[in-house]
């Protein structure tokens, strides 16, 4: 939570600082061409960075665009005000392989929050508390450039998946 104020409070001061060359009034997105852009110039000699002058990468990004008003990241929470079917589940978002999604039951918080895995291989999940169903819709690149598996397909283990409830329940009984 401190980071968090932190970061927010930089970028505020940061936007209004006169030191500040161009302007951000334009999408950032436009100006992050390249993996040059995400790297600060740094604070000048004799001082405390900022947030901003000293965040690169992803952090970077992100401090970039909550300074434009745009949630890089869709932090987001899910769609609460429907419990989600087969025909019509939740959908959450992933550039990874995999995304957990706590599901807290419909309605809101009528159970403890249960974690749900969801992959590629396996993109729907099923809640064994109420029976909702999220779906991981993968936003991400066609083919990962840092799978571990070179091409195997076996994704770096030899092991069958574990099974869950949703292999053993007819799905016409879903």
């Amino acid at each position: 939570m401190f980071l968090h104020r932190t970061a927010i409070t930089a970028a505020k001061r940061a936007a209004f600082h006169p030191s500040i060359k161009r302007s951000f009034t334009t999408s950032f997105i436009r100006h992050v061409t390249s993996e040059e852009d995400l790297i600060p110039p740094g604070a000048p000699p004799g001082t405390v960075p900022t947030d901003l002058e000293q965040a690169t990468g992803l952090e970077r990004l992100e401090i970039l665009g909550k300074m434009q008003g745009i949630d890089v990241f869709d932090m987001k929470p899910l769609d609460a005000s429907r419990k989600g079917t087969l025909d019509n589940p939740i959908i959450v978002k992933s550039f990874g392989e995999e995304q957990y999604a706590g599901c807290t039951g419909y309605p809101a918080d009528s159970h403890v929050t249960l974690w749900l895995a969801m992959s590629r291989d396996r993109p729907l999940e099923r809640c064994s508390e109420c029976g909702n169903c999220i779906k991981m819709e993968y936003v991400g690149p066609p083919d990962d450039p840092h799978a571990h598996d070179h091409g195997h397909g076996d994704h770096g283990h030899a092991y069958e998946e574990p099974k869950t409830m949703a292999d053993y329940v007819k799905r016409e009984y879903w």
